[in-house]
């Protein structure tokens, strides 16, 4: 059976404000896709930080992708 990437991804209010982050540790999503943003590779993030795994960080941008599929749209009226 197959496990949902997102089922890693935890939202704690202990922990890092209630940010989204890996499997209840303090590494934030946001912090893993700055660095992909940044240019860092898949190999280069999992040498700096040995506690993650590749699966976490597919599940980093799996995450970013469902967000970016939320539409919201506000309309001021003065």
């Amino acid at each position: 059976m197959k496990t949902s990437p997102f089922a890693r991804i935890t939202i704690n209010p202990d922990i890092c404000s209630g940010r989204p982050t890996i499997r209840n540790t303090r590494y934030t999503v946001d912090l893993i896709l700055d660095l992909l943003s940044a240019g860092m590779t898949e190999d280069e993030i999992l040498d700096d930080y040995p506690a993650l795994e590749s699966l976490d960080i597919k599940a980093c941008l799996a995450y970013a992708s469902k967000l970016s599929k939320f539409k919201t749209i506000k309309k001021v009226v003065a």
